[in-house]
């Protein structure tokens, strides 16, 4: 598949979208114009690529929809050479998305199939995430800690100790919590034992997987 002028047209109106519907980040909204969101689909749904909607990838995984990739990227409030762990690389498109904002990401991918499928993938396209790991999200990435972002793309039962542990002082932790629906919450690290707690709505994620071994 190629990159074409109707696709960069169709990135523009879905950008236009997900600015009507309140994303306000000049930068992430430059990632979602530029990043070829069709290829990281099987082919069969490219036709659906650019609409605001989450799609099939494969492992009862999904590709988040636009508007929520947007949304907790633009909660991260990153800036360039920020260290982000992301748990859940599923297609790779937020990873991509962060790698736009030149932040160094560190991803967790807890599917095998998926897990060597991107990481293929991510070569084949120039994409360099710092580490691409296959593990248990729910563990975080201690030897990597401590992080100014951590960004879970799939919908958790609960907060992950380890997780609220590696991040910054001042860093910042997206993550929906939930069993159905999920509640995108942002944890703020203010000290070594006090966070900050935001609430942002309803969303819908699949769940994150735990290692029970």
């Amino acid at each position: 598949m190629k990159d074409t002028l109707k696709h960069r047209g169709m990135r523009n109106k879905l950008a236009e979208i997900l600015a009507d519907k309140g994303i306000v980040d000049h930068k992430v909204l430059e990632a979602i114009r530029t990043i070829p969101r069709h290829l990281f689909l099987d082919s069969s749904f490219e036709a659906h690529a650019y609409q605001d909607k989450a799609f099939p990838i494969g492992a009862e995984q999904t590709i988040s929809q636009p508007y929520t990739v947007a949304f907790q990227t633009a909660l991260l409030e990153t800036e360039p050479n920020y260290k982000i762990l992301e748990i859940g690389t599923g297609s790779g498109y937020q990873t991509a998305t962060l790698l736009h904002l030149k932040t160094r990401v560190y991803t967790i991918e807890r599917q095998l199939e998926l897990f060597k499928k991107t990481n293929i993938f991510f070569k084949k396209m120039g994409y360099r995430p710092k580490k691409m790991i296959f593990g248990d999200g729910y563990k975080g990435l201690p030897e990597e800690a401590p992080f100014d972002g951590i960004v879970v793309t799939a919908g958790a039962p609960y907060v992950p100790k380890p997780l609220m542990a590696q991040l910054k002082i001042g860093g910042r932790l997206v993550i929906p919590v939930g069993n159905n629906d999920q509640i995108m919450t942002l944890y703020i690290r203010k000290s070594e034992l006090e966070f900050e707690k935001m609430e942002y709505g309803s969303f819908r994620f699949v769940p994150l997987l735990e290692d029970k071994n």
